[in-house]
């Protein structure tokens, strides 16, 4: 089962930010596109510095595009990160705190889209997350609840 979950871990890494579809035509507040989020990345490590770990992947799902995030691990989780698309980019922030210690640990929080460029110009969001580290490989899987708007 541990073996399993470390195969997975990034399947699901900061992915669910990702599903941002604003529907085309929101023009007003009235009309704006909601989208629920949800999504998958396969990300990897690419680089370690300390606590701070640059990771980077292809991200499916409502969109397509690749993903890159630099993730603080300590004592509580931080870190940010950059969706890119064929239609432009989406940005944001999250926070969560780990429960539990040794190789895989749990953790929960909640993240922030704060906008993008392109098609997401001006999306924005809020949402929880959940998830588990692998502290061997690096690997996350991170899912996320919330929603979207343009």
């Amino acid at each position: 089962m541990k073996r399993r979950l470390a195969r997975t871990a990034g399947v699901l890494l900061l992915g669910a930010l990702g599903a941002v579809a604003p529907a085309s035509g929101a023009t007003s507040a009235s009309q704006r596109a909601v989208a629920h989020i949800a999504d998958t990345a396969h990300l990897h490590l690419v680089k370690a510095s300390g606590a701070s770990l640059h990771e980077v992947g292809p991200v499916s799902g409502t969109l397509s595009g690749s993903m890159q995030a630099v993730l603080n691990v300590s004592a509580s989780f931080s870190g940010e990160f950059t969706i890119s698309t064929g239609r432009g980019t989406i940005k944001g922030h999250g926070t969560a705190v780990p429960h539990g210690s040794g190789r895989y640990e749990s953790f929960a929080g909640s993240i922030v889209v704060t906008g993008g460029s392109g098609r997401y110009t001006h999306v924005h969001g809020r949402g929880g997350l959940f998830g588990t580290f692998d502290r061997r490989t690096f690997l996350f899987v991170i899912q996320t609840t919330g929603e979207l708007s343009d």
